[in-house]
C-alpha cells in the first residue's frame, strides 16, 4: 500500500524553525565541510554535492528504519542469490509498461504466469479454461487487481443473469493481511470473515463454504 505524504508550507516551516526547534537542516558526512553546511529538507539545495556525500547523507537517514529480516508482520524477500540481483540492477533501466520496446521481458512474465498457474493447478486443459495473470509490484496490488477482477467477473454474471448487483461479498480467514479488508472497503466488497480460535489457527475450509451465497465474488486462500 502506500503512504500519503503532504507538501510542507513555508509557513510550517517557518514555525518548525522558530518554535519547535525540529531540524530543518540536516549535516552529512563527519569530517567534511559537509558536516557543517546545512542542507534543505524540503527543497533542492543551491549547490551540489559529490555523490558519496549525497550515499552517506540517505544512508544515515535510513539507519533509523527497522531491519527486515527481524520483521515477523510483513511480507518481503530478505535474501536472493547475487545473480538474481544482478539481474535486476542490469534491467532496474527498464519502462516495462513499453511492452513493444521490451519483448523478452514480456515473454518472460508470460512464462512466470503459466509456471504460477500450473503449480495452483489452474485449469489448463481447453481454451475455453485459460485464465489471465499479470506481474505486479507486490502482493498489495495483486490483491487489489485480483478483488477488482472477482467482483467485475460477478457483476458480469449477476447481469447475464438478471439479478442484482448489490452487496457483493468476499470470504476470508481473519488473519489475512491487511490489504485484503483495504481492497473489499475501497472497491466496496461486503468482509466475511471466518474468525479463528485456540487450537484452530488457519482457514476452516467448511467454515469457509458455509459463508458462501450467491453474492460472494470469491475465497481468499493463503498458500504458505
Amino acid at each position: 500500500m502506500v503512504y500519503l505524504t503532504h507538501t510542507i508550507s513555508n509557513d510550517r516551516i517557518e514555525h518548525e524553525r522558530d518554535n519547535s526547534g525540529e531540524r530543518v537542516f540536516s549535516s552529512t558526512v563527519y569530517g567534511t565541510r559537509w558536516a557543517i553546511e546545512p542542507i534543505p529538507r524540503y527543497e533542492l539545495p543551491e549547490g551540489e554535492m559529490p555523490p558519496d556525500v549525497a550515499y552517506e547523507l540517505i544512508k544515515s537517514e535510513l539507519a533509523v528504519d527497522g531491519n527486515p529480516a527481524l520483521n515477523l508482520a510483513s511480507f518481503v524477500t530478505t535474501f536472493m542469490e547475487k545473480e538474481a540481483e544482478k539481474l535486476i540492477m542490469e534491467n532496474s533501466s527498464k519502462n516495462f509498461i513499453d511492452y513493444e520496446e521490451y519483448p523478452a521481458s514480456v515473454d518472460l512474465q508470460s512464462r512466470c504466469v503459466n509456471i504460477i498457474s500450473r503449480l495452483f493447478n489452474a485449469p489448463v486443459e481447453s481454451r475455453e479454461s485459460e485464465s489471465l495473470g499479470v506481474s505486479t509490484v507486490g502482493s498489495s496490488e495483486a490483491i487489489m487487481l485480483s478483488v477488482l477482477a472477482m467482483k467485475k467477473l460477478w457483476k458480469k454474471r449477476r447481469i447475464s443473469e438478471g439479478k442484482s448487483t448489490a452487496r457483493p461479498n468476499l470470504v476470508m480467514s481473519a488473519s489475512v493481511q491487511v490489504c485484503w479488508e483495504k481492497a473489499t472497503r475501497y472497491l466496496e466488497v461486503e468482509e466475511k470473515f471466518v474468525y479463528l480460535k485456540e487450537g484452530e489457527y488457519i482457514l476452516n475450509p467448511q467454515k469457509a463454504v458455509d459463508l458462501v451465497d450467491e453474492n460472494t465474488i470469491g475465497v481468499c486462500i493463503i498458500l504458505g
